[in-house]
């Protein structure tokens, strides 16, 4: 096995078409190793010590993630947690505290699990994904990103190297919420994130859906209707279990998934919905709002 550690993207990219590939908190990748998931590569490069990838940049035009920005930073950022809520309620939720140390966005996005804690606030916040190589750089919506589990769009050579969100709408709001068994290192049973614009009259004027741990990938909702909060919400819980496509193993049945993503995503949509008429909800909102394991 080779090990280069890279101070540079360029480094990093020169490695990758050489045929290596990147470890940053390696929180998925050796964990996957020791399980037997995958062997480790034959080569690898380092890229935890590239500080163009731990920047977090909020402007005008929105906020943008380096890809080496661990789950705790995005947690405890303030502006994240005020403007981009899912995102770190579901960072919030990575692990243990030492996973979300060493873990990085980056490194979850493209480990591609169908129950990551940071996908569905991805998609419903409307997030792409920077991918470089020495060929040039590229973004992709991060709806197109994951193509199975554990699959994504990112070819060999590229590195992912940033995420970028919009800035929300006036009068909006977000949230994610997750079905748990046990508070810490725990994957979903069922997750639900949520993005609501209310109207002036505090009616819903758009509404955003995606689930996790019910499908291959992580699945935005069709179909949601607009208006009267209440009728979203059940909206939202009827189609989410419609829409579902759960599988049964030793954590759930197909039948129970199908049933509680629904509840989750009612809750997620009443919970964004809160923060977007100003309503303040700590992150992360499964334990502001007493929902999930109690311990």
């Amino acid at each position: 096995m080779s090990f280069t550690i890279a101070l540079t993207v360029e480094e990093a990219l020169t490695a990758l078409a050489r045929g290596a590939r990147p470890i940053a908190g390696g929180s998925d990748l050796v964990v996957g190793a020791r399980h037997g998931k995958a062997p480790l590569p034959d080569h690898l490069v380092a890229i935890d010590r590239i500080d163009s990838l731990r920047t977090v940049t909020v402007d005008d035009g929105g906020l943008a993630i380096g890809a080496g920005v661990s789950h705790d930073t995005i947690e405890r950022h303030p502006q994240i947690a005020a403007n981009w809520s899912a995102l770190a309620d579901g960072s919030a939720l990575v692990g243990s505290p030492a996973t979300r140390h060493v873990g990085t966005i980056g490194g979850n996005i493209c480990n591609a699990s169908p129950a990551m804690d940071t996908g569905a606030a991805l998609v419903v916040l409307a997030a792409t994904v920077e991918l470089a190589s020495v060929g040039g750089t590229r973004l992709v919506p991060i709806g197109e990103l994951w193509t199975g589990p554990g699959r994504t769009a990112v070819r060999a050579d590229e590195l992912c190297t940033a995420v970028h969100l919009p800035s929300p709408p006036a009068a909006s709001g977000s949230a994610y919420l997750r079905l748990e068994y046990r508070r810490a290192m725990e994957i979903a049973v069922v997750g639900a994130g949520a993005a609501v614009t209310l109207a002036p009259g505090g009616t819903v004027a758009a509404v955003r859906v995606a689930l996790s741990a019910v499908a291959p990938t992580i699945v935005e909702v069709d179909g949601l209707p607009t208006g009267d909060l209440a009728a979203v919400g059940e909206a939202a819980a009827a189609l989410a279990s419609e829409q579902a496509r759960p599988i049964s193993d030793v954590r759930a049945s197909d039948r129970y998934r199908r049933h509680a993503v629904g509840v989750i995503a009612r809750r997620a949509v009443l919970a964004a919905a809160r923060r977007a008429g100003g309503e303040s909800i700590a992150v992360p909102v499964n334990r502001a709002l007493g929902i999930g394991a109690a311990s």
